[in-house]
């Protein structure tokens, strides 16, 4: 009996592990996006970032942006979401996106360096699912990331990012500002 739960354990903890590109730090950028106003991940520190790859074509983003837009709502103040294009997406394809599916949240522009540091974990795999989404907590951690896919729809289609939202602001420290360093006498 004992061997069976420990089997059935093993064989369930892949499905609550975290995705193959999360535990390790979010690399770091700067990016503009469609008004020229640079984005740069450190200054989000003490918030969760949602960061997504997408590109404009892809009918999976349309409706990630409806549930991307939901959470940046929802969560204004303490969850900062940003998505990130690669050529051949330029402004006269973000623009008319951005305006289409009433997005308050910035679209940034990268030519694949700021992309291609977040897949790196996987140099193996050089392609991957769009839209992806890495979840990186308050100290600029990739908590978690999801790629598109048949067993992900409730993350991207659903309601199933919230509840790693939710997650995420319930453990320790979440939400609080981080902490000043000490003071030296």
């Amino acid at each position: 009996m004992r061997r069976l739960l420990l089997l059935s354990i093993l064989c369930l903890a892949p499905a609550w592990a975290a995705g193959e590109l999360s535990n390790r730090r979010a690399p770091g950028f700067s990016l503009p996006d469609s008004n020229i106003q640079q984005h740069d991940i450190a200054d989000y520190r003490g918030k969760i970032v949602l960061l997504e790859l997408m590109q404009t074509s892809c009918p999976h983003c349309v409706k990630f942006a409806g549930v991307l837009e939901e959470i940046s709502r929802k969560y204004a103040g303490r969850v900062q979401v940003l998505s990130i294009v690669t050529p051949p997406d330029t402004t006269a394809t973000v623009g008319p996106f951005i305006r289409q599916h009433n997005i308050t949240y910035p679209i940034l522009f990268d030519c694949g360096q700021a992309t291609g540091s977040y897949m790196m974990a996987t140099p193996q795999k050089p392609s991957f699912d769009i839209p992806h989404v890495f979840l990186i907590d308050q100290e600029g951690i990739i908590r978690n990331d999801f790629g598109y896919g048949p067993l992900t729809t409730a993350i991207f289609e659903g309601r199933g990012l919230f509840a790693e939202v939710d997650k995420m602001l319930a453990s320790p420290g979440s939400g609080a500002p981080p902490k000043a360093a000490p003071k030296k006498p």
